[in-house]
């Protein structure tokens, strides 16, 4: 583009005027005279001029007062002004000259080539100038035809500058600008604060931009610079992972629109970068639900598979009433699990609903005592169908057959394991067949699931059930069955942190990390933390020194799976901690061992002395905590 710029002429003098005309003519550009500050003033009023050539002396006004009232205006406070003296002026006067805006200086005899060459590059400067202000309009007209949700919003936007703040001050939104003809780049605050740098020290560059965005995304975002370079003025939309500088990790979603010249290059892009951190975090939490829903799911149906193939009865009556019944005992324990959210079930209200079904009349035959004791989700479900094989068992054979009869149930918590007493009083009652599927269900619910007891006195005045549930123990086997699965035999994690001698120990709930810690130091380990936030960990991560780890999966600001690839790349051998089941761990890191809480000491002393003996193993530790260690 070529557009004429004006030039204006200030002297008062008609001679040099029409000289300074002649010279200048060539260059193509208007020539605007004015024969003194007064008409020089007018003129500026109403047009623009790119450059301004100022003779010094001059009546009324002289050419250092005019170019003060120049100045003063807005719109010429970066006008080029040159000053042409016929007068030999010292430095002073050359001070100035250039204190009142001036660009530089033009002695007479005028040199033509020099004067033409000195307003030429002025001229050209105003235009360019004028042409980038057009570019970035049409920036802005591109940026909003390519992003639907900007456009859609940029009127509420432009009407609520206030709202804009605020979004940018929760550091929830930031925007950037890059040209790429002078890789002069722009950040705002709301970018800085999402990438975690000092909006006022960091200078935004290809280099240091790249040094916080995760590697695997880095090519992406490579490749679409790439596409820029080579003229491709598609917008772009993707999401990526800054790895702050203080350790943190946050996912964003970023779109870049390019602005193209009128030779189709792009010269510059510009975007927009919102922090979807907490969104992604609340997927993966979602995605871990859903991997618990399902996996309770197939329970629940590998469990109503069972009944409904080894159920037995002579009549279809029958067979339906005993599957109707058995799966009904699993549906009320579930809806007790669920109203906590499966954390647990109580057994009073387990109890009250699994015998609710036979208590009729008006005298009571069914006596229930104990105190408050939480069931774990597969504890409550394993009770549930034994209190409703006896309940069952006692209506058909036993002392509900008769209102005479009575059912009394009471239990109590010893040591770790709970205790049930079922004692039934009235009609005399003959022991059922060994072959019974009652007896099967309350033996493999309670022995074979969940590692307890199931003892039967079939007495003539009625049956005496003791059922003992180590409720600790069949979780612990179930622990130690995933551990050694998911452990490749020739090459055992277990074995590697037998060698460990420096533990990183990362933990947010800080008892749990007292007590491991405690431990790991009466076995002669140097604990390195304990840590409790993810930020923290991934620093340590990085440059610890450590050659082992014990990794809490769920910490307060994110999950330790970051932490557990920079390890894995290290060569260093860890153990992963969760208060979660043992499936929902990434299968990344399907080989890993899995310790779930509560932890038991017996499950530590697996993992550094997988080769000892148990006992003697404890006897070594508590021989050095009482040496001190």
């Amino acid at each position: 583009m070529n557009d004429k710029v004006n030039v204006l002429l200030v002297d008062d003098q008609p001679a040099k005027l029409l000289a300074n005309e002649e010279i200048l003519r060539e260059l193509g550009e208007n020539l605007i005279k004015a024969s003194s500050a007064r008409e020089a003033l007018e003129f500026l009023l109403k047009n623009e001029a790119a450059v301004i050539l100022i003779d010094v002396c001059m009546p009324e006004l002289d050419g250092f007062q005019l170019a003060a009232m120049i100045r003063d205006h807005p719109r010429f406070q970066r006008t080029a002004i040159i000053f042409i003296s016929a007068v030999q002026v010292d430095d002073v006067d050359r001070l100035r000259g250039y204190e009142m805006g001036a660009v530089d200086y033009v002695p007479v005899p005028v040199i033509p080539e020099v004067l033409r060459a000195k307003v030429k590059v002025f001229a050209e400067l105003y235009r360019k100038t004028r042409q980038l202000e057009r570019l970035n309009l049409e920036l802005e007209r591109r940026v909003a035809e390519r992003t639907a949700e900007l456009v859609s919003s940029n009127a509420r936007l432009l009407a609520s500058e206030q709202g804009r703040s605020l979004a940018l001050a929760a550091g929830q939104m930031g925007s950037w600008d890059w040209d790429l003809v002078h890789g002069d780049w722009i950040w705002d605050e709301g970018q800085c604060r999402i990438f975690g740098v000092d909006h006022a020290s960091f200078r935004p560059s290809l280099e240091n931009v790249g040094a916080l965005i995760d590697p695997q995304d880095l090519r992406r975002l490579s490749e679409m610079i790439a596409d820029f370079r080579r003229g491709d003025a598609r917008g772009y939309q993707t999401e990526f992972r800054v790895m702050r500088p203080d350790g943190a990790v946050r996912w964003c979603f970023g779109t870049a629109a390019p602005t193209v010249d009128d030779n189709g290059r792009v010269v510059r892009v510009s975007g927009v970068t919102i922090d979807i951190t907490d969104r992604k975090e609340a997927e993966q939490r979602q995605d871990l639900l859903a991997r618990e829903v399902d996996h309770r799911a197939r329970n629940a149906l590998a469990v109503v598979q069972s009944i409904v193939r080894l159920t037995r009865a002579h009549k279809v009556d029958d067979y339906v009433a005993a599957v109707e019944g058995r799966i009904k005992a699993l549906a009320r324990a579930h809806a007790l699990l669920s109203e906590s959210r499966w954390h647990g079930a109580d057994i009073s209200a387990l109890v009250e609903e699994e015998l609710a079904p036979y208590r009729v009349g008006e005298g009571e035959q069914i006596a229930i005592s104990g105190p408050n004791v939480s069931l774990l989700p597969h504890v409550a479900q394993g009770v549930a169908l034994a209190l409703h094989e006896l309940a069952t068992n006692a209506a058909k054979h036993g002392a509900l057959t008769s209102m005479a009869g009575k059912v009394s149930l009471s239990w109590q918590q010893q040591s770790e394991a709970l205790v049930l007493q079922w004692c039934e009083s009235g009609p005399p009652i003959v022991p059922p067949s060994a072959r019974s599927f009652g007896l099967k269900v309350i033996r493999a619910s309670i022995e074979q699931q969940l590692g307890g007891a199931a003892r039967f006195e079939w007495q003539p005045t009625g049956l005496r059930c003791t059922l003992l549930i180590p409720q600790g123990e069949a979780k612990r086997a179930g622990e130690a069955h995933k551990a050694r699965a998911g452990t490749d035999a020739g090459s055992s994690p277990e074995a590697n942190m037998a060698n460990s001698r420096r533990v990183l120990l990362v933990e947010d709930e800080a008892l749990v990390a007292m007590m491991i810690q405690e431990f790991l130091s009466e076995c002669g380990r140097v604990v390195v933390g304990p840590i409790g936030t993810a930020a923290e960990a991934l620093a340590a991560a990085r440059q610890g020194d450590f050659d082992g780890a014990i990794l809490d999966i769920n910490l307060g600001d994110g999950m330790a799976y970051p932490v557990a690839e920079i390890l894995s790349a290290r060569g260093v051998p860890f153990v992963f901690l969760t208060g979660y089941e043992a499936d929902t761990v990434d299968d990344r890191f399907s080989g890993v061992p899995i310790l779930q809480k509560p932890i038991e000491r017996q499950m530590l002393q697996r993992i550094f002395f997988p080769a000892a003996n148990a006992s003697a193993v404890a006897h070594r530790v508590a021989a050095r905590a009482a040496a001190g260690t």
